[in-house]
């Protein structure tokens, strides 16, 4: 699917468990609650490889990414997050952020294909971007928002929807930090036993 490498660090494999693409966006940045936040775009090669594995490639083609693009995408997916958990908490999102977005969303976005290449775009970049905000958009503005949540495990910060039946999720995902916090109950449990 995408020419470009993965990353040597597996911290800063993209996860793609948030179940729509702007929360998958939004995940580029990681451990926000942690003083260093982990940066899974650091360079426009990586951002390129995040529409390639995020399907956002038009043409079939690694997407080339400039300096600006990536600049661009950073303040892009912050002010989404901020809408998102602006609205998630019941409170307006800033008007700046708002606009950044709108203007986003209103740039030509990927046009989807019949046959072997599934988007074509004049500026490949520029176009994921505007489908990744239009999600954003459709998201906030939909009932969906209500399913919305973040990651129980303090060290995650990833936003989900939850789509179980119950609407109990607590974790992104349960390979990543359910898992974790399953050893650490356990671990928990047992040293609780042993100094009785």
């Amino acid at each position: 699917m995408t020419g470009t490498p993965a990353p040597a660090d597996p911290a800063l494999a993209f996860p793609f468990i948030g179940g729509r693409p702007c929360l998958d966006f939004a995940a580029t940045l990681g451990r926000r609650h942690a003083d260093t936040p982990l940066e899974r775009i650091p360079d426009a090669a990586a951002l390129a490889r995040w529409f390639a594995e995020a399907e956002l490639a038009a043409d079939g083609e690694p997407v080339r990414v400039t300096a600006r693009e990536l600049a661009d995408a950073r303040v892009l997916r912050e002010a989404l997050y901020r809408v998102v958990r602006a609205s998630m908490a019941g409170r307006e999102p800033e008007a700046a952020d708002q606009q950044l977005i709108n203007e986003a969303a209103a740039r030509p976005d990927l046009a989807p294909q019949l046959g072997p290449v599934r988007w074509t775009a004049r500026q490949p970049a520029r176009a994921a971007l505007a489908t990744v905000a239009r999600d954003a958009v459709l998201l906030v503005s939909s009932p969906q928002l209500e399913r919305v949540k973040e990651c129980e495990n303090p060290d995650c910060s990833l936003l989900f929807l939850d789509d179980s039946q119950a609407r109990r999720r607590r974790w992104c995902s349960m390979e990543r930090c359910g898992n974790l916090a399953k050893v650490a109950g356990y671990r928990s449990r047992s040293r609780a036993a042993t100094t009785r």
